[in-house]
């Protein structure tokens, strides 16, 4: 009865590595685009070229997409044609939907 509890209780400690996993990954995206959307404010409220603020918030976007695109990828991957061919789909779509409003602008 003791070894079953010790066993359970390493077994739920060493799934909790310090590794870059999920959550981790998560929480440094949200601190990185944090940095980048408040310079942009700051830069915003200063009065600085809009193409400057532009520029950093697309970065920001940037960054979160690819991040959630890789997530989104794992989860894929080993999932049918239909899922990998509707994860290429909405992908596209969000790229078109950042690029081409910036082109016309």
């Amino acid at each position: 009865m003791a070894n079953s509890s010790k066993s359970s209780k390493s077994s739920s400690s060493s799934s909790r590595r310090s590794g870059w996993g999920l959550n981790k990954i998560s929480f440094w995206t949200i601190v990185a685009v944090t940095v980048l959307y408040a310079i942009a404010l700051i830069l915003s409220a200063c009065g600085i070229n809009a193409t400057v603020i532009n520029a950093l918030q697309g970065i920001a976007t940037a960054i979160m997409i690819v991040i959630v695109a890789i997530l989104a990828w794992k989860y894929v991957r080993s999932k049918q044609m239909i899922w990998k061919v509707l994860y290429f789909i909405c992908l596209l779509i969000v790229i078109a939907g950042i690029i081409v409003p910036l082109v016309l602008s």
